[in-house]
Order: structure tokens, then C-alpha cells, then sequence
């Protein structure tokens, strides 16, 4: 764990290592961020991040988007994405839960073109599947804005876990 003053002293490219993967395969989040040092703390460092997915293309997000496992999935996803699903129970899914989660999330990419976000820190996998559900029937730019949200809150909770308090 790095204390904000550590982060602060940090060349970008050492920044890019130590903080580049709370967005999920999006390294370039970290990049942009690195302008705004020092920062005053945690909070500041994550809205810096936060700032710059925003102040980023449509494409730019998309694909930060994109580049989220869906949940539940059986597939290779990154060290981060499987311990969170872990600790929401998304790894041990009953076959009919298992089967339930995938349909809906084929619906969901089906229905807005990415996978289906949720920060499940203290998550059960009945609240992610009833989330899922209800979220099928958001607008796509309703669910846009709901997966940025999402991604910011599991970029905060990976934070948590990089820099000191």
C-alpha cells in the first residue's frame, strides 16, 4: 500500500503501474490523470481519474466499458475482477442461478452493446441478479451513465485497497 505522498512522487510511468489497473484494462485513465499531482488524497486521485473517463470520447468509454468481464462469467478476467466476483458469492452460483446470470446478461449486451456493470463489494448474488433484471428496462443512455457509475465505484473500491488512508 502507497501512501498519497508516495503517489505523488511517482514518475508517470511508475504511476501507470501502480494505479493504471483500477480502471480495468484502461491504463490510459491513469496516464491523463497523472497531470493533476499532487493529489490531496485518495478522493482527489479518483476524481482526477474520474475526471478524465469523462472528459474522454464516447469511444474512449465505450471501451472502458467494453473492457469490463461480465459478471459471473467462467472465462479469464483480471485478478481484480475475480476476487471482487468472489466476494459477492458470483463464483459459487447454484447451475440454475449460473444459467439464470448468463441469460440475463446475454439480454443485457444484446439490449446496450456492453456487459453489465455492478461494483458487488457486499453484494449477495440475489441483489446482482435482481440489479440486472431491473436494469434491462433502463434507456440506453439511462444504462450508459448507470455502467460509468458503476465503473467509477469499483475503480474507488480498488483505490481503497492501493492507497494508504
Amino acid at each position: 500500500m502507497l501512501t498519497i505522498a508516495q503517489v505523488n512522487q511517482l514518475d508517470r510511468n511508475e504511476f501507470v503501474d501502480a494505479v493504471g489497473w483500477v480502471f480495468e484494462h484502461s491504463p490510459w485513465v491513469a496516464a491523463r490523470a497523472w497531470d493533476a499531482r499532487p493529489f490531496a488524497d485518495g478522493a482527489a486521485l479518483h476524481a482526477a481519474m474520474t475526471q478524465q473517463v469523462r472528459a474522454a470520447s464516447r469511444d474512449e468509454q465505450l471501451g472502458l466499458v467494453r473492457a469490463h468481464p461480465d459478471l459471473g462469467a467462467r472465462t479469464r478476467m483480471s485478478a481484480a475482477s475475480t476476487g471482487e466476483q468472489a466476494g459477492a458469492g458470483l463464483d459459487q452460483l447454484s447451475p440454475d442461478e449460473h444459467h439464470r446470470l448468463q441469460t440475463s446478461n446475454e439480454r443485457y449486451r444484446h439490449t446496450f452493446g456492453f456487459p453489465f456493470l455492478f461494483a458487488v463489494r457486499g453484494s449477495t448474488p440475489r441483489e446482482v441478479l435482481a440489479a440486472l433484471e431491473s436494469r434491462l428496462a433502463s434507456t440506453p443512455v439511462e444504462e450508459f451513465e448507470t455502467a460509468l457509475l458503476q465503473v467509477f465505484r469499483i475503480a474507488a473500491f480498488r483505490l481503497e485497497g492501493v492507497v494508504a488512508p
